[in-house]
Formats: structure tokens, sequence, C-alpha cells
């Protein structure tokens, strides 16, 4: 599939409107309204429908309400940016439903990760849409030292080139050099993608992987399906997240590390690991997914770069 024309949100602004969205699971309503006071905080001005609390088995209400309420937030003039509750499951279920003319007539922020990785990989292969991979209100927001600022306000306001980690230390696993497009998410949901319309389309890119509890061998098993796959040989550097509760005992004999090199290595591409976005222990980074950017790893460091603005004015 050919990449198409990057589609740019306008930048974030103070005072600017924020929907807040719930596509997949239900969530905590006190952690929704922390994460609210977080915005609020920050100068932006937080709104939802009512209907975001309705709750149907495991997700935040039907099929139908979350479909209509994200192309309502997408739809909305008043709207600047939509940040998602949290994640959990059931974003794929809006794959089929959505209308996704309605996301390329009125590209706007996104921000989410998690099982949103569904809706943000396809919303970038379908129509070109900037997205970002960042903090959730109901998650991130509502914790004192859930979110990177500097990120979150390079990445959405400032129009700038930036080193999203540049609070945080990345771990050199392969070295080299490389530029693509930064694109990916967490790795279950990327692995899922196959075999499917929305399947994920690495060419070219700097893929970044990231998951949470998941068991070394499950990690493992997930990279070789997207190998076999064909996915990450069309990559250009990879870049491994801070793969939270995910770490093998120190009984186990081996590092997530050696894990991850022992699929990877034979690529012949750059490799780094730690990077603080999506499921984190704190401060979670924001990283724009669909944007130029560039990977140098040496023995003893490693530096990914945004090359370019991820907003318009």
């Amino acid at each position: 599939m050919a990449k198409l024309e990057k589609l740019k949100p306008r930048a974030l602004r103070p005072g600017d409107s924020i929907a807040i969205i719930a596509p997949a699971s239900h969530f905590n309503r006190d952690d929704f309204n922390a994460g609210c006071d977080a915005l609020r905080s920050l100068g932006y001005l937080p709104v939802y429908d009512d209907s975001i609390f309705d709750r149907e088995l495991y997700f935040a209400g039907s099929t139908e309400r979350r479909v209509r309420e994200l192309e309502h937030a997408f739809e909305d003039d008043a709207v600047r940016a939509i940040v998602c509750a949290r994640g959990g499951y059931g974003s794929n279920y809006l794959l089929e439903k959505v209308d996704i003319s309605k996301i390329a007539a009125h590209p706007k922020i996104f921000v989410g990760y998690s099982d949103l990785t569904s809706l943000m990989t396809s919303f970038y292969d379908r129509t070109g849409l900037v997205t970002f991979h960042g903090p959730m209100v109901a998650k991130d927001f509502a914790k004192s030292d859930g979110v990177d600022l500097s990120s979150w306000r390079f990445a959405l306001e400032q129009q700038s080139t930036f080193h999203p980690a540049a609070n945080a230390t990345l771990e050199p696993l392969a070295g080299g050099n490389a530029e693509g497009i930064l694109y990916g998410g967490c790795l279950s949901m990327l692995a899922e993608s196959l075999g499917t319309p929305y399947e994920i389309q690495t060419s070219d890119t700097i893929l970044f992987i990231e998951d949470v509890g998941t068991k070394p061998y499950q990690i493992d098993r997930m990279l070789m399906h997207l190998k076999l796959a064909g996915k990450l040989s069309q990559a250009r550097g990879l870049v491994f997240g801070e793969m939270l509760d995910s770490i093998p005992s120190a009984a186990a004999g081996h590092t997530l590390e050696e894990i991850i090199m022992r699929v990877v290595a034979d690529l012949d591409v750059p490799v780094a690991y730690g990077l603080r976005s999506g499921h984190v222990s704190r401060q979670n980074i924001t990283l724009p997914m669909g944007v130029n950017a560039s990977l140098w790893v040496d023995t003893s460091s490693a530096k990914l770069e945004i090359l370019e603005p991820a907003t318009i004015a």
C-alpha cells in the first residue's frame, strides 16, 4: 500500500477545547475526573458527552455509541484535539464501521495508546493523518507524574523538531543510523492487525514497539509473528518502549533485551530500547506518529529525533 500524503492537524493552544472520548473499555470515573482537572490546570477545556459513562460488558458502551462519539469529535468545529479516556479493549469493533472520510475531512490531534493503536495506525494508513502516541485522561493525566509535559507541548503546540526522549535514557541494542516515518504502538495490537484489511504498513518506518504485562516468551512470539509476516524487515529502525511489567525475573537467567535481539539481530537495522511512551511507570512521552524521524545508535548511546513539525498553525 502506497503511503498517502500526510494530513497534519492544527496545533493545540491554551484555551482550546479537547474532546474526551472512550473508543474502547470503560474507565474509572474518579480517575476520569482527575484527568479532566489536570487538563483544565494546563489551560485546556475538556468536553465530553455524558454517554461516555455508558457501559456494555467491558466496553464504554455499545459499538454504535463509540463510533458516533468518535465521528462527532472529529466533525465538531469547536474541538481542536481529541484525547482518549483509556485503552483496554474494543477499538477493533470501530474499524469497519467508522466513516473514514469524516476523519480525513476534519484532521485533528488524536491522542492515545494501547488498544487505540488499532485506530491510530488505521487512520494513518487510510488517510495519512498524523496521530499522537501519548497520555490518556483516566490513566496518565490522572496521576501527578503521569505526563511528560515537555514532549506533549513540543509535539502538540510548538510546531518544531525535537528529541522526544530528551529527559529519558535510551539503551542501545544494535548500532546504525536510519531515517523513516515514526509508526507503531502496542505490540499486541500490531500483531493482531495481520491478516485483516487494517494490517499495519511498516515500509520505510522507524517502528516503535511497546507493551505491558506481557511475558517474555509472548513478546518473542509476537515479534516472530511480525518478522515472519515481513513487517520487521520492511522497517529502517526499531525503537522499543519501557515494556512495563514484562521483564524476566532474575532467576530466568536472561534479559528482555536479549530476547528482543534474538529475533531482530539479523535485520541489520539500528535498535534502541526503553523509550518511555505508552504503558510506562511515569511521565508518558508524547510521540507524533506519521512524521519523519531519525534514529542514531552507537555502542554507548541512542537518540531519536523528530525531524518535522507534527502540526500546522
